[in-house]
Order: C-alpha cells, then sequence, then structure tokens
C-alpha cells in the first residue's frame, strides 16, 4: 500500500495502520487486510481508473442490503470517493460451510445436508422478500464494471428493457461483441419482455451479482454478501445468475423455494435473466460467452 492511501484511509478512521497484507478483492480493485493500533482488523480496497462515485455506491448497497437483518453483510466502516479512494469494511474471518448429519444411509454411508446452503436459502428469500421502493434505484447510481443504468421503473419488464437489455445492446454492438443478428434480436426482445417475462412481481431487493464470489462463508459457516450491483429488481434474476456461474448448492434453493415459491414457469425463464451477465461478460471476455450470450437471446426470439 502506498504511503498516500495509507494516509487517507488512517484520517477516514482515525486510527493508525499497524500491519497491512494484501488479499483478493476481486478483478478491478487492490485490497487489503489492515491491523488497526486499537486492535481491530479490518478489510479495506482502493480502485485507481474508478468512475465517479464508485465506492460510495457500493457502500449504500451494502447498508441496503444490510438493512433488513436478513443475510449478513459486512458492516461499511469508512467510504471516500476522492483520490485516493478507498472503501473499509469490518473483517469476516473466512472458513467453510457447515455440514449437519442427516438420519439414514446410502451406498456412500450417511448423508449430510450444508446448513451453511440451507440458511442461506432462507436468508435469500427473506431479503427479497423485503422488496424495493421500485425497479431501479432511488439514487440512479449506475452499477457494474459496465456501468449499467438503474433509473427507477414501474414494471419489471421496463426496468431490464431499458436499464439492461438496450444498453448492452448498444455496448455489444460498439465493442464487436456480438454479430448483428445477435444484436437485434436482443433489441427485438427489449419490446417483448411483458410478453416472455412471466407473472408480474414487485420489486425484490436484489444483490444484483450474485455469483458465489460475492458470497463468503466465515469461520462458523455462516455466508456474507460482499460486491454487489444492490437495486430493486427481479428476484428471479438472482437466483438465475446464481445457477449461471455455479457454487451454491441445492439445499440453497430448495430452502428459498420453501420460504418465498417462485411462479409457475420460471425454469422457462432462467436464461432471460441469464442474457444481462452473458452479455455483459461477451463485451468483456469474448471467447465461449459470445455463444452463451448468443444461445440465451436465440431462446426468446
Amino acid at each position: 500500500m502506498d504511503s498516500a492511501l495509507r494516509t487517507a484511509i488512517e484520517r477516514s478512521l482515525g486510527q493508525t495502520v499497524v500491519g497491512e497484507a494484501r488479499v483478493h478483492g476481486g478483478d478491478v480493485a487492490v485490497a487489503f487486510a489492515l491491523d488497526l493500533d486499537d486492535g481491530r482488523r479490518v478489510f479495506a480496497k482502493s480502485h485507481s481508473s474508478a468512475p465517479p462515485g464508485f465506492f460510495g455506491t457500493e457502500a449504500a448497497g451494502l447498508s441496503w442490503l444490510r438493512e433488513p437483518g436478513a443475510v449478513p453483510v459486512p458492516e461499511v466502516i469508512a467510504v471516500s470517493d476522492d483520490e485516493p479512494n478507498h472503501l473499509v469494511l469490518a473483517w469476516i474471518d473466512e472458513g467453510r460451510a457447515a455440514l449437519t448429519p442427516v438420519h439414514g444411509t446410502t451406498e456412500r454411508g450417511t448423508t449430510e445436508r450444508g446448513t451453511t446452503e440451507r440458511d442461506f436459502g432462507v436468508g435469500l428469500a427473506t431479503l427479497h422478500r423485503a422488496g424495493a421502493p421500485s425497479f431501479g434505484r432511488e439514487d440512479r447510481r449506475t452499477t457494474g464494471s459496465r456501468g449499467l443504468p438503474n433509473e427507477p421503473s414501474a414494471t419489471w419488464a421496463d426496468f431490464y428493457a431499458r436499464n439492461r437489455l438496450l444498453p448492452l445492446a448498444k455496448l455489444a454492438r460498439d465493442a464487436g461483441a456480438l454479430v448483428e443478428p445477435t444484436i437485434a434480436a436482443l433489441e427485438r426482445l427489449a419490446g417483448r419482455l411483458d410478453r416472455v417475462g412471466g407473472p408480474g412481481e414487485p420489486p425484490a431487493r436484489l444483490h444484483g451479482d450474485l455469483w458465489a464470489g460475492n458470497r463468503l462463508v466465515d469461520s462458523d459457516g455462516r455466508s456474507w454478501l460482499v460486491d454487489p450491483a444492490a437495486h430493486g429488481g427481479h428476484r428471479e434474476f438472482d437466483l438465475a445468475m446464481m445457477r449461471l456461474f455455479g457454487g451454491f448448492g441445492a439445499e440453497c434453493f430448495a430452502a428459498y423455494d420453501e420460504v418465498f415459491p417462485l411462479a409457475d414457469g420460471w425454469r422457462d425463464r432462467v436464461a432471460l435473466h441469464q442474457i444481462a451477465p452473458l452479455v455483459v461478460h461477451a463485451i468483456k471476455f469474448g471467447g465461449g460467452y459470445r455463444a452463451g450470450a448468443t444461445d440465451a437471446i436465440m431462446q426468446y426470439r
């Protein structure tokens, strides 16, 4: 950590940093475990080329997800979007998923159920049910690596079209990430969401980027949410993201369904909600994500 960043963090915290170590902090930020002179350890990160308001947006999203008390979310200790920008969070001691023995045997012996997965499914359902004022964000802050808009909308179809599919179609065209027939199909789909998106639902309180790397499991087996692109949206979006990249157990989805069952036909809409992250990845990384995005889009042409 350079001296300017250290000084800025110490000023924000009102504490002296007495020890530091680099840690994994995502694909855009540099991150550190910091030991403070009051005995605390905290997590801190900085992003040298962040857009304006980058960490303020993340801090607001974390605090919003933390409000219902449904799923553990790290406390925001300090945040600054002035250079050198930084976000400081309470430290989470990572561990491994907790397992609870279940009576009964199989050919491999005693079966086991993941209490970590089940508890997370229940918590996520409770978080979603806490709701949002509208689809989008009331502060209108953009989120994600491509700065996608979050303008408030009255319906999910309007939100997903104007804030996700149409902006992504433009970005994909500008980057040459998808061929023109696929982009045209994506733009047509944006006008048909009210017909293919299933029954209307009120806006859910979403993490917004819920792949396995944005869930931490602590030393007690509890799941924590980090690095959100938080907004009010369709709850099937978070669940589709979880299925896209894996890392969440069957117990998680089963527990969610017990608490907050999805509307009929949800399986037919998984790919619909995966289109946005797939197109983002096609723009950023190309490769197989182009085919994945194209396949998902063409299911709804």
